[in-house]
């Protein structure tokens, strides 16, 4: 049994989480409840940012704030000085209300509103990444119209197609994402930019994937967002000061994942970008990557409590939690897999093979096929593991199911930073059908 971060079992056989009994946060806050291992959080940080600092390269590390997006969690990686990626006008106003700095935030997106790009020009944030020709339009609109300086950086699809799920693959030719780099689009939407009076172009951007363990497909992007640089310092004798080269780093879900550590992935595609200005002569440009997943996904782990149980002979034995897609919508979205344990019975031998199915009304409502666990008893506290990416932020209220609590915890201590949702908030925005169209509908 892989344990993650400060993860332990103690001596009455029950899982901790930063130095907290699972049974102490499941009495507090019931479950479902997501808890995250905040220690976890500040190491990954710290690796990314320490690697670069080694190197002696100026960088950014932002945070990919979509991977799980909350007050909390922006004031967290703030501390940890990390910059925000965000990705719409809700990531942006939460960004607001956590007081995170300004100059420190990104804002990313395949079809920002004018409205969206309006409220990151009253925020004066640091950057905006453009992903295509009208919002170039629109930025520039802006920008004249407030007599406002914006910083952007254009996104980019180097051509490279890295090995994850079809789904989570964004940097090849055929994306919805950015300005393609061989049809000439990069080109036209730098044109488009170039010496504009409020607008201050930096550099390009790129995202090839998700959830990747290798780093040759990092290494050839920053080749050839370094070659369209250097092409630019001759054609135009313009130098970039920013290269983005995003995240996508891999993490360890089940025993089959075998992902680097984080200061591997950085220090290849680092050493590329040093390397190549240093052979042509060209500033070593300031880099900015965007981890997400890598920051939060193996810190989560989501507390459910089991219920009912189902044998199919010869076939299959369910147990049922109270969470599943409405919470985790991974497995049935793309078949993601997860590792699991029985939380109060951590030391008994996980030998028998489950189907862990949540309880929405759907027969895809599955969350681990093949999970090895102890006889489960009704009660039981399943721990799935690395549930801190994609989870809470894609979760829903199908089947009207309240949202589950998220918890911090580190050094015995333990927070509520989200708390669970009510019948009451579920209904909090219907309203009732009108007299008129009642007697219509009769």
């Amino acid at each position: 049994m892989h344990l993650y971060g400060t993860q332990t079992v103690d001596e009455k056989g029950h899982l901790t989480i930063g130095g907290v009994e699972v049974t102490e946060i499941v009495s507090q806050y019931g479950t479902p409840v997501m808890v995250y291992d905040t220690e976890l959080f500040k190491e990954r940080a710290s690796g990314f940012k320490e690697t670069f600092e080694k190197k002696g390269m100026k960088a950014q590390v932002a945070y990919a704030s979509k991977a799980f997006s909350s007050i909390a969690i922006y004031q967290l990686a703030e501390q940890q000085g990390l910059s925000l990626d965000v990705v719409s006008g809700g990531e942006l106003y939460t960004a607001v209300a956590a007081g995170f700095p300004r100059e420190r935030i990104h804002f990313h997106g395949n079809n920002k509103s004018r409205e969206e790009i309006t409220y990151a020009f009253e925020e004066q944030i640091g950057c905006i990444v453009i992903d295509n020709f009208l919002e170039i339009d629109i930025i520039k609109e802006i920008a004249s119209e407030r007599k406002q300086k914006m910083n952007v950086l254009i996104r980019v699809t180097p051509g490279v197609e890295a090995h994850t799920h079809d789904y989570i693959t964004t940097g090849q030719e055929d994306s919805k994402f950015g300005f393609d780099l061989k049809n000439g689009q990069t080109d036209q939407a730098f044109n488009a930019l170039l010496d504009h009076e409020f607008v201050n172009f930096l550099g390009m951007h790129c995202h090839i994937g998700s959830q990747i363990f290798e780093t040759d497909a990092f290494k050839f992007a920053a080749e050839v967002l370094m070659e369209k640089m250097m092409e630019w310092r001759t054609v135009h004798q313009f130098i970039c000061p920013v290269l983005n080269l995003g995240g996508g780093f891999g993490i360890r879900y089940t025993e089959e994942d075998h992902p680097l550590e984080p200061a591997v992935y950085v220090e290849e595609m680092a050493e590329v970008v040093k390397s190549m200005a240093g052979e042509y002569e060209y500033p070593v440009p300031e880099i900015w990557i965007e981890p997400g997943r890598s920051l939060v996904g193996d810190a989560g782990t989501t507390i459910y409590s089991a219920g009912s149980t189902k044998e199919v002979p010869g076939i299959r034995t369910y147990v049922a939690v109270d969470g599943g897609m409405s919470d985790n919508i991974r497995p049935a979205l793309y078949d993601a897999h997860y590792s699991s344990a029985i939380a109060n019975r951590m030391n008994e031998p996980h030998d028998q093979q489950w189907t862990v199915a949540g309880k929405c009304c759907e027969s895809g409502d599955k969350l681990i096929e093949e999970a090895f666990l102890p006889r489960v008893e009704t009660g039981d506290l399943l721990a799935v593991f690395c549930t801190g990416a994609y989870t809470y932020s894609m979760a829903s209220n199908y089947n009207r199911l309240p949202r589950p609590a998220v918890v911090f915890a580190e050094k015995g201590q333990h927070q509520l930073v989200v708390r669970r949702e009510t019948y009451e908030d579920i209904i909090k925005l219907d309203l009732p059908l009108h007299q008129q169209a009642k007697e219509i509908s009769q």
